[in-house]
């Protein structure tokens, strides 16, 4: 018995109806990437291994995908290496590729191994798949899209400001209305560490902060007890519990609490320049809130954080999520290149299209009219309709088969096609076509320039 075919697990095959939807996505996503003035560029599916090792610590590491060297890879391994089975130094030796991690990495390498060709501030966009080896669960795969928009050699908060604007302008395009963008800056959360003496422990402080919302105030005071966080500088802390209010009335209240941390103070400046722009220029369906509770990125991110929750009701994890940060390509020896940008949760922006009924109708129509087939004379004569609908822009195919007529039209109905031509005896005689609406029913008899004119 053959064996049944599978399928790596954490991997996934898209039918035509999903290819299409999530097509749509990416079509709308470039398309507002491009408005907005970023550029495409594509990296390489698989890197060199010590571009991606020690990127991402001790947890990325493992998760990233070695590739085998080619031929004889244990030839490299001598008996005493291969006996000790210390797999981290075997690795080293027969594998000296990998597949992508994320597309953040490979961008900083582009930019340093082609620095003397771009033109900064360097905008760019990049739609590609990147790998994971991790342990797959419900909405977690090994194998994923990641839609990145970077600007890199600019200091200016501007940046910050269009890609506000760039979220807005997606998620509206998308028909997404309602999405919240929340920001906060990494200034801030340091400065408010220094306030309360807890400088060496801004993780501890951060992590524990981040959980206000899911576990209350109380229990996010025990947990900085708990991480050695003084209970003097907690007592500081009591207004940022109740902060509440407009963008505005969180500042002021910010201000009051950071009011001896210069670091707390210029991530304050920074908020409200983005905000005031954002005021004067105006969200389409979307919604800039503060929230100093947001810490994501916190290795990498030096200024704003980004993070974009879905329309209120929709049980979902974030959609969206960037910062800035000011030494990105460092780790390849290119100084103080700063730079700021976001991505989009395709998969899970695809799930709320989907809970909500966004997406088009028409969007996994991919045909518009099907000729039925009577034979071979009838099918020639379709065919050269078919030709000059094609050379019109009308998306049209022949059944290739001569089955019966009933099985041709279930198969259009299945295929969700619109239209049906029957091109019959009588028809060829009249030099003429029966145009059928699939979904009133409706038929009419017409020439070929009344065919064309009728399904563009």
């Amino acid at each position: 018995m053959a064996q049944k075919p599978s399928i790596p697990k954490g991997t996934r095959d898209f039918n035509p109806e999903e290819v299409s939807k999530r097509n749509y996505i990416f079509d709308t996503i470039r398309r507002e990437f491009e408005i907005f003035g970023f550029q495409p560029i594509e990296t390489p599916s698989f890197e060199n291994s010590d571009t991606l090792m020690g990127k991402y610590g001790d947890e990325g590491d493992r998760l990233i995908f070695k590739i085998l060297n080619s031929g004889d890879y244990l030839s490299k391994v001598n008996d005493e290496l291969y006996q000790s089975k210390d797999s981290n130094k075997i690795t080293s030796r027969i594998s000296e590729k990998a597949l992508r991690y994320d597309l953040t990495v490979p961008f900083a390498r582009y930019v340093v191994q082609h620095q003397n060709e771009i033109d900064f501030p360097f905008k760019r966009y990049q739609i590609q798949p990147v790998w994971r080896a991790d342990r797959p669960q419900k909405g977690r795969f090994r194998e994923f899209f990641q839609c990145d928009a970077d600007v890199v050699g600019s200091n200016s908060l501007w940046q910050e400001v269009e890609f506000v604007q760039l979220y807005d302008a997606v998620f509206s395009a998308l028909g997404l209305n309602g999405v919240t963008i929340k920001i906060n800056n990494r200034k801030i959360l340091s400065g408010i560490a220094e306030v309360i003496g807890a400088q060496d422990k801004l993780i501890d402080f951060t992590v524990a902060l981040d959980k206000l919302d899911k576990i209350g105030e109380e229990k996010v005071k025990i947990e900085m007890l708990e991480k050695g966080i003084p209970q003097s500088g907690i007592d500081k802390l009591q207004p940022l519990f109740s902060l509440t209010g407009d963008f505005g009335a969180q500042v002021t209240e910010l201000k009051s609490i950071l009011d001896t941390s210069e670091e707390g103070k210029k991530g304050i400046e920074e908020l409200e320049f983005i905000n005031k722009g954002i005021e004067t220029l105006g969200l389409k369906s979307a919604t800039l809130q503060l929230d100093v509770t947001l810490a994501r990125g916190l290795n990498y991110y030096t200024g704003a954080i980004f993070e974009v929750a879905a329309p209120e009701g929709v049980k979902m994890g974030s959609i969206g999520g960037g910062g800035r940060y000011d030494d990105l390509t460092g780790i390849f020896g290119l100084k103080d290149m700063s730079g700021v940008g976001i991505s989009f949760g395709l998969d899970r922006i695809a799930l709320v299209l989907e809970d909500l009924g966004l997406f088009p109708e028409t969007i996994t129509n991919t045909v518009k009219v099907l000729f039925i087939n009577f034979g071979d004379a009838e099918s020639m004569a379709s065919m050269k309709a078919i030709k000059a609908l094609r050379d019109n822009g009308v998306s049209a195919e022949l059944f290739p088969d001569n089955k019966k007529t009933i099985k041709q039209f279930n198969y259009a109905n299945k295929r969700q096609i619109p239209f049906v031509v029957l091109l019959g005896e009588s028809e060829l005689a009249s030099n003429t076509y029966t145009l059928k609406n699939m979904g009133s029913g409706e038929q009419q008899q017409v020439s070929l320039e009344q065919l064309i004119s009728a399904l563009q």
